[in-house]
């Protein structure tokens, strides 16, 4: 039987430990930098897409756009999205669903829309401060959430809730968007709005970190910089918000929304499209 001196283990294990940190930071590097799809919320560009949605899709694709978020139908039946979005080889990445619809009396029928038009995550876009504050409530709005995660899991969705102003009010040293993520289950969506976030006073890296893997949908949004400022041209700091994004967040998408514009809609988007890219997204 060969043997082997201690000096010699212990250089095959300083070895293999050298080997495996390589491996971890190749991992890490591999996750930093990429290839995340970019989506538009159509908010963005309401009054437009009330008006002909099919045109407007169309040119958020030609803008560069892999995907788009809802907030509203339009008057569209779901097959009829479906068709649209199909057509211009768009994706879904997601709709913003009020509470009410999530409630036992329309969730089937909400469930069913979203499948039709091929999208999996349910972001509730607006909660108010009595179902957040005080502490208890954060905690037992928390646990309605998680109920719905289970809910809608076997069908393939993702339930979340979207980050207003108000969210990033301190309680105690406590806010209750911090309250609230942290009673959710890990499968509920963080769907952090980098604006929003630092209007209210948040830290918008700080919650990316403090709650990785959750970020699975992200909005970008300005913040200060020039009246009507778009994507670049503010105080947001975009490298390290997508460092963190991809490297601990879990995103699996950026989603651009744009709520002032000093041009029209449909150019200011394509002009934060093209921001975006100069970026290196």
């Amino acid at each position: 039987m060969m043997t082997h001196s201690r000096r010699e283990l212990l250089h095959f294990a300083g070895l293999c430990f050298i080997g495996q940190a390589a491996s971890a930071l190749t991992t890490a590097g591999a996750q930093v930098g990429r290839k995340i799809p970019v989506g538009l919320q159509l908010y963005s560009v309401r009054t437009d897409a009330a008006r002909d949605l099919a045109q407007v899709l169309a040119f958020v694709r030609q803008a560069g756009y892999e995907g788009v978020e809802f907030a509203g139908y339009y008057g569209h039946p779901a097959e009829a999205i479906r068709k649209m979005l199909d057509n211009e080889g768009l994706a879904c990445c997601g709709s913003h669903v009020a509470w009410e619809l999530l409630q036992p009396d329309k969730l089937a029928e909400t469930i069913e829309f979203n499948q039709a038009i091929g999208n999996k995550y349910l972001i509730c876009p607006y909660l108010p401060s009595s179902l957040l504050v005080p502490k208890e409530k954060a905690i037992e709005t928390a646990k309605r959430f998680n109920e719905l995660a289970d809910k809608v899991a076997d069908k393939g969705l993702l339930v979340g809730y979207h980050a207003h102003a108000h969210d990033f009010t301190k309680v105690n040293d406590e806010t209750a968007w911090e309250v609230f993520f942290g009673h959710t289950k890990p499968e509920v969506v963080m769907q952090l709005d980098t604006g929003n976030c630092l209007g209210g006073g948040g830290d918008p890296y700080r919650m990316i970190e403090k709650f990785p893997g959750r970020s699975k949908t992200i909005h970008l949004k300005e913040f200060g910089g020039p009246a009507g400022a778009i994507l670049g041209e503010g105080e947001v700091d975009w490298a390290r918000i997508f460092r963190l994004c991809e490297s601990v967040g879990g995103t699996e998408w950026y989603i651009v929304e744009q709520e002032t514009h000093r041009h029209p809609p449909l150019e200011t988007v394509r002009l934060c499209r093209e921001n975006l890219r100069k970026l290196g997204r």
